[in-house]
Parts: C-alpha cells; structure tokens; sequence
C-alpha cells in the first residue's frame, strides 16, 4: 500500500471526501450512546470506510495499468518484460481488492457490504465498456449522446464516492434522506470533477502545445450532438489528412472550441456542482461543510 500511495495528493481524494462528509453529518440521534466511539467527529468504522474506498480506487488503477499485448511494438520493450508487468499488475490489484474486501466485511453491516460491493459491480461494468470501445477497430469516436455519456461515467467515475458516502452516513445510522443527499453530493461532485478535467485541454490558455484529449470526452460528445453525427465525422476526416498527429489534434481541438461543445460542458460542469452544493445545505454548518463546498468551487471555476 506504501508503495502506490505516493506523494501525488489528488490520489487520496475520495478518502478525504468521505471523512469530511462523515464530519459534516455529525452523530445520528440513533448513535448517541456510541458517541464514545467518535475521533475528532468521525467514527472508526467511518475511518476504514474510507480507507476501503481509496483501496477499491487504487486496485482498479493498477488493474487499467494491464497493457494490450496485440498492440505492443519492438521499440515498447522486451514482451516477456511486458508480460510479467502485466501479472503483477493483476495479481497486485488483486491483492488490494481482496485487502478491502477483508475490511468490509470486519465493519458487519451488511447494507454498506452490498452497497460497496455494487459499487464495485458498477466500475467493472463502466471500465468494460471503455476497454471494449477503445477496443474496436476504426473507432474514431462514439454515436452517443450526453445523457448516455453521464451513464458510463456515472459508472466508472461516480458510482463508489456516491455509494461509499451514502455508506459513511449507514455507518453513523442516519436517516434515509441524510443517506440519500451525502448520495448525491458524491455524485455530483464527481461528476464535475470529471467534466472539469475533460474541459482542461480546451480551458487551459498556458500551455503552447496541444493537450492530449479523448474524442468521446464531454465537450466532443456535445460538440458532436450540435453538430450532427455526419459533419463530425467530416471534421475528423478533413484533420486526418495531415500525416502529423499534433496538427490533427490542434485542428480537431479548435473545430470544438468554435462550436458550442465547449461553453455546454461548462454550463453541465456548474450544473453538477450546484446540486452537490444543494446536497450539502441538509448538513449544519461546520467547517467540514465549508471544506466540501470549497471542493465544488475549485472544479466549477474556470
């Protein structure tokens, strides 16, 4: 765990969430006799909570390490170098999977099992679908549509910092509809964190060359919606006349800053944010309130 924990902050984030949301809610009028229980407002089953979460996150992060050997050329490296990355990636994601599991199970409350647990199902289903896209040959970019794009992140950015917050507020026995808004802050604020980090290579006026993006990231996605599947499909093949990929990039990237594409993912960014915000106003007041809608704000600035 050491070892792929490093210095990089942004890593243990969904942790920090889920104790600051545990913070946030307070003791449940139910759980006034396990008050003793309680560390600086958090109790400790809500402390492995979100140590499990970061494992599940970390394990599924060296599980999309695995690389395509069909794909590797001579200049990637030795293949049986390759190869044994590969198992260890496997076997090492797997040994953290199996680690989080063992905690969950030590917290012996069975709706927090099956919610995690789901939460799991759901990051293999969204992961399969990217690998199974990414995948296919002459792909150039999805026929989708954005509330289709929501559902697939939904499922590989957003479901376990949803469901591990709703957890949290389980742990503590808070009612239904604390459950359900500390649910939706987890959501939403995912889901803007993720569409904040797809608009970055349309956003950032620094940086001299081209950022790397996905065509099926949220502002191509709406692009393509404004534009109609054929002209987009067009565009790509007018910048895919030039033999060198970075001026391929930069013509695709500035077709999808002249449209609409851009502006629609900041608005759904804000939109996100607001109902996380929204979500959070059923929680007191408290300075880990506060540090949650900080959170928020850093992701819907542009």
């Amino acid at each position: 765990r050491g070892f792929v924990y490093d210095s990089r902050n942004n890593l243990q984030m969904r942790g920090l969430v889920i104790l600051l949301i545990s913070k946030a809610a307070g003791p449940s009028t139910a759980e006034l006799s396990f008050q003793h229980n309680m560390v600086s407002g958090i109790y400790s089953s809500q402390r492995s909570l979100a140590e499990i979460t970061e494992l599940i996150h970390t394990a599924f992060l060296v599980h999309r390490g695995i690389v395509n050997i069909g794909e590797l050329k001579s200049c990637d490296g030795p293949l049986k170098d390759m190869q044994f990355g590969n198992k260890m990636a496997v076997l090492s994601g797997d040994f953290l999977l199996a680690n989080a599991c063992t905690s969950l199970a030590q917290l012996q409350n069975t709706k927090v099992v099956e919610l995690i647990s789901s939460a799991i199902g759901d990051l293999v289903q969204g992961i399969y679908y990217e690998n199974s896209k990414s995948s296919e040959e002459n792909c150039l970019t999805d026929d989708i549509s954005i509330s289709t794009w929501k559902e697939q992140v939904f499922l590989s950015h957003s479901a376990l910092l949803a469901k591990s917050c709703q957890a949290a507020m389980e742990l503590a026995k808070h009612s239904a509809e604390i459950q359900d808004m500390a649910f939706q802050y987890g959501k939403h604020m995912s889901m803007s964190h993720k569409l904040h980090s797809d608009l970055q290579p349309f956003v950032k006026e620094s940086s001299s060359d081209t950022m790397a993006f996905s065509l099926n990231s949220a502002p191509a996605v709406l692009h393509q919606e404004f534009l109609g599947r054929e002209a987009w499909i067009k565009q790509i093949r007018t910048a895919e006349t030039h033999p060198v990929v970075p001026v391929f990039s930069r013509q695709l990237q500035e077709a999808i800053k002249g449209g609409k594409g851009v502006t629609s993912a900041i608005d759904l960014c804000r939109c996100h944010g607001n109902r996380a915000l929204a979500a959070l106003e059923r929680f007191p007041p408290s300075e880990a309130r506060a540090a949650l809608a900080n959170i928020v704000y850093a992701v819907t600035r542009f």
